[in-house]
């Protein structure tokens, strides 16, 4: 009916277009508030009758498959969450994946709501504008999206992002890495100027920017002389590239090092070369045992039990959820005490208490400096309107407020003690 509206009347082209999903900029984003509303209360999925779960069907799009270890936690988390409620794979909750960041994930969407899903979730950044286009012309469904960042002005009622303060997770793991710095440098293994640490990130994005940066806050807190190098491989998945990275930071002196990227490249090589690593997504004490000292991750099973419950109940959803380590969104592996220095548990359970009691803030702008200078005020690009313009006052009590004015990161500054060595 559209097609031959549009041969017969240009404007209504026009709008059969839009309804297709040919996304309208908003004329203005909505003024950002701290703290954003983000009702964070976990879900009692006990509450959901047989009736209510028997309407709903889930479908999950996924960037890679199970050799990716940040698609892998993702999955793990959607079973868990729907063969808790009874659900069935295949049945009642799809999954498709190895969909690229491009318009294979606007079809892959639209295949799920011809087979009768109605709340979607996909889990990879690039997703987020094909994940918008089939909210826009299924308004029925609705559709959930990790890691982005448009949902608050999108203006749209069916279309959500989530993230979670991450950044406290990887603080505590920068806090693991510093104390095995420390360690080394009590074993004269190395000398204080010799703590470098290396991070192998997969952007120059916000999200892997605020990681690396609390990682390495949380390394300085135990040990201030630690410094770090950080490369990109430009890719969230790439064994090859991640493996290089390891490679090119280990020549370069670095002597424990992380990562945001999602193979086992650089961790294998790490454990070829004796390097101490801290990793993300789960634990690598499987495969690298004499390197591997803890890892953190996202726990996606709580949002995905608000957003399921909320929506077999016909309850309103937020725009931007952010987990919290409170609530069990923020998580660390099982410490390798093997590997993790003489006293690296007692110390993590100390600053996680005090990172949720709120007496301890990653960003606090009295522990960094910018080109030599105090931070004092930091504007942050919140309302990500398509191109980089900062919008937003950012620094709140003595600190970045992370996460605050949505979910997903929003910190973009270049630290002293970071170097970042490509691109």
């Amino acid at each position: 009916m559209k097609k031959i509206i549009a041969l017969l009347l240009a404007l209504v082209m026009v709008f059969a277009l839009a309804a297709c999903g040919k996304k309208a900029e908003p004329e203005a984003a909505p003024e950002p508030t701290f703290p954003f509303d983000n009702d964070s209360t976990p879900f009692d999925v006990s509450t959901l009758t047989e009736e209510e779960i028997g309407k709903i069907k889930v479908g999950f799009i996924f960037l890679h498959d199970e050799t990716s270890t940040y698609d892998l936690n993702f999955m793990n988390a959607a079973r868990e969450a729907c063969t808790g409620l009874g659900m069935v794979e295949g049945e009642d909750f799809l999954i498709k994946t190895n969909i690229p960041e491009g318009q294979e994930c606007y079809d892959a969407a639209c295949e799920l709501v011809d087979a009768g899903c109605n709340i979607i979730f996909a889990d990879s950044f690039g997703h987020e504008s094909y994940m918008i286009q089939a909210a826009r012309e299924f308004p029925e469904v609705q559709f959930c999206h990790a890691t982005g960042t448009h949902a608050h002005a999108e203006g749209l009622s069916n279309y959500h992002n989530a993230f979670a303060s991450i950044y406290e997770g990887r603080y505590l793991g920068g806090v693991a890495a510093g104390m095995k710095l420390n360690q080394m440098i009590e074993e004269g293994k190395i000398t204080a100027d010799q703590a470098k640490l290396g991070y192998i990130g997969a952007y120059p994005y916000q999200e892997v920017k605020s990681g690396y940066t609390s990682f390495f806050l949380g390394a300085r807190s135990v040990c201030p002389s630690a410094t770090m190098e950080v490369t990109f491989t430009n890719s969230w998945y790439d064994p090859t590239l991640e493996k290089e990275g390891a490679i090119k930071l280990i020549n370069n002196g670095c002597v424990v090092l992380s990562e945001h990227a999602d193979s086992m490249g650089a961790p294998t090589e790490c454990e070829a070369n004796g390097i101490p690593f801290v990793f993300y997504n789960g634990s690598a004490a499987d495969k690298c045992p004499n390197t591997f000292i803890v890892a953190s991750r996202i726990n996606w099973v709580p949002f995905m039990q608000v957003m399921i419950g909320r929506t077999a109940k016909a309850q309103n959803l937020n725009a931007d959820w952010t987990g919290t380590m409170e609530i069990g969104s923020v998580m660390l592996t099982d410490l390798n005490e093997n590997v993790a220095a003489p006293g690296t548990a007692e110390k993590l359970a100390e600053v996680a208490q005090g990172l949720i009691d709120g007496s301890i803030k990653v960003f606090d702008t009295s522990t960094f400096t910018v080109g030599g200078k105090p931070v004092t005020s930091a504007l942050a690009d919140v309302n990500d309107l398509g191109t980089f313009t900062p919008d937003t006052e950012s620094i709140v009590d003595g600190a970045f407020a992370e996460s605050a004015f949505r979910s997903a990161p929003t910190f973009d500054l270049d630290i002293d003690g970071i170097t970042i060595i490509d691109k």
